[in-house]
């Protein structure tokens, strides 16, 4: 592992700020503060964080309907994302996409999406883009287990893989579509697997270790800036809450709660920390006091910003039918 003191430092940060962040908004959510649906990504911190501390801003991501962890592990604004989550004006959208909606183009975040599977393809998008501009760009596709199925998983491995595009297809299996196992959708116990039939490389690897999710896309994302194609990654990982906010879990064994919650990254990661000496424990609760405090002041600025007017419902969106809309 060639990694300087300071970037493990920064990215056990970017882990921390993913957990507090989705731990505000489960509260949130359940105290009515946050309208709509939210799914968390709790538990599967390490993947966006080993990931994107590859990346920089002119690198591309796409996202899932379970976006928090990635657009906060590519630099996202925690003010713009809370007051988003708000349904507040002043959030990413202007509050009307809500948690499943939240995109920086200047930061490369080319969008969460609550269609399963639909990052798929916008990746393949920026690739070729990319490819055309002969920029030594990348983009990292993050999707989960089920979404392999669909049929923009195939055909945007096929393109990348024939024109050797530059993206990096991450999958975080956390063993579950909403609330069926993988062995109930899928015959192949992993995912990898599946770049075979596209003549690509294929690697499965710890999900909750942020190094070894680092190592991984570290040696993918170097494959891509040099011309030679994609490569697919699957991280074995595991969310700690439901499918969404709401759903009880009730589906999952207590047995495999119990196994995955004693893996879960972030107490490993702090463990690594104070065993290598890299960090002391006052260290520790000192970072993550200031981290709170980070916290507490976008959940202010949500909650001080106001709500998007009436009037504005049409503004942003592209249809034919706008102008009869606003003539009426």
């Amino acid at each position: 592992m060639n990694l300087s003191n300071d970037k493990i430092v920064d990215m056990y940060k970017t882990m921390m700020k993913i957990r507090k962040f989705e731990n505000q908004a489960m509260d949130l959510f359940a105290n009515g503060s946050i309208p709509g649906f939210v799914h968390l990504y709790l538990g599967e911190e390490a993947v966006a964080t080993g990931v994107c501390a590859n990346l920089n801003d002119k690198d591309y991501i796409t996202s899932t309907h379970r976006g928090h962890g990635h657009i906060v592990a590519k630099g996202g604004d925690l003010n713009l994302m809370m007051a988003e989550l708000y349904g507040k004006e002043t959030g990413y959208c202007k509050g009307k996409g809500g948690s499943m909606h939240i995109a920086d183009a200047e930061k490369g975040i080319l969008g969460a999406n609550g269609i399963v599977g639909a990052g798929h393809n916008i990746a393949v998008g920026a690739g070729l883009s990319i490819s055309y501009r002969e920029t030594d760009q990348v983009c990292v596709c993050f999707f989960g287990d089920a979404s392999t199925n669909q049929g923009t998983f195939h055909e945007s491995m096929n393109l990348a893989s024939i024109w050797k595009l530059p993206v990096v297809f991450v999958c975080e299996n956390n063993l579950y579509g909403i609330s069926m196992n993988q062995s109930r959708h899928q015959a192949i116990k992993d995912v990898s697997d599946r770049a075979v039939a596209y003549n690509m490389p294929g690697v499965t690897v710890d999900g909750n270790d942020v190094f070894a999710v680092h190592e991984a896309a570290e040696e993918a994302i170097k494959r891509a800036r040099l011309g030679q194609g994609p490569t697919l990654i699957e991280c074995k990982t595991y969310r700690h809450r439901g499918h969404f906010e709401g759903d009880p879990g009730a589906y999952k064994p207590e047995e495999e709660v119990k196994e995955w919650m004693a893996k879960d990254p972030v107490p490993r990661f702090e463990s690594f920390l104070i065993d290598n000496k890299i960090l002391t424990k006052k260290e520790l609760k000192e970072l993550n006091e200031d981290l709170d405090k980070e916290m507490a002041a976008a959940i202010e600025f949500a909650e001080n910003s106001d709500y998007a007017s009436v009037e504005s419902v049409v503004e942003d969106i592209f249809t034919d039918i706008i102008e009869e809309v606003r003539a009426r």
